[in-house]
């Protein structure tokens, strides 16, 4: 699985965003400048996210960007799903609309349980999670495990 440079730079846009919930809405410039996103792809991301949902703007001299519900509220998986689509598919496809024949039969199961698992991961994480540092427990001992820090 490979999480796009557009999934990446959305969930350090709505954490951004969440680290400054409760005051006046960010600008696209700060956010990209803090986060060393460039603007314009930025601005596309943060339209794609107000079009999910998961944002809200505000025009004018005061505007800029918002989140649309709480950070509690908005997974990894809500942002991901939100500028990429589908989070895992095969060739552009979900796994749930492949077939397979012969030999190749057991790959669905394999694609479906992969599936399963970065959804696990991915849903079960909010943007406050990760505002807060406060990672959930099965993240945090999946990330302490050595071999997950290692490149085979």
């Amino acid at each position: 699985m490979r999480i796009s440079a557009r999934a990446d730079y959305a969930v350090r846009a709505v954490l951004e965003l969440a680290v400054r919930q409760g005051g006046e809405p960010v600008k696209a410039e700060a956010i990209a400048a803090t986060q060393d996103i460039p603007h314009k792809f930025l601005e596309g991301i943060l339209g794609d996210l107000r079009r999910a949902g998961l944002v809200d703007s505000r025009r004018g001299g005061n505007g800029g960007y918002m989140l649309a519900r709480d950070a509690s509220e908005i997974t990894v998986a809500d942002v991901i799903r939100g500028v990429d689509g589908p989070i895992v598919s095969v060739r552009g496809v979900r796994p749930t609309g492949l077939t397979y024949a012969g030999s190749a039969e057991p790959l669905l199961p394999l694609w479906i349980a992969l599936r399963a698992n970065v959804r696990r991961i991915l849903e079960g994480v909010t943007i406050a999670d990760i505002a807060t540092g406060k990672l959930p427990e099965p993240v945090q001992e999946l990330a302490a495990e050595p071999a997950a820090w290692e490149n085979p």
